[in-house]
């Protein structure tokens, strides 16, 4: 995988784990603090994914991005 898509899918998988931590924050959260702290991670997060996923869409448009490579969740 080209190191430039390597760091796009470690940015969207990035992502992913970002809103499972406001999932799991907001769930165990005691005060209005924390309901902030998590509404801006999960806010971050789909604005962060939906970047990465443009820029994946680009490559893929561009030729750069070879779907079977994906597959290998070669991803460090």
């Amino acid at each position: 995988m080209r190191p430039c898509n390597k760091s796009i899918q470690k940015t969207i998988m990035m992502t992913e784990a970002m809103l499972a931590l406001a999932d799991q924050g907001e769930a165990a959260r005691e005060d209005n603090g924390c309901g902030v702290l998590y509404s801006v991670l999960r806010d971050s997060a789909y604005k962060i994914k939906r970047l990465a996923e443009a820029e994946k869409q680009a490559h893929i448009r561009k030729g750069w991005w070879n779907s079977s490579e994906e597959k290998g969740g070669d991803y460090e």
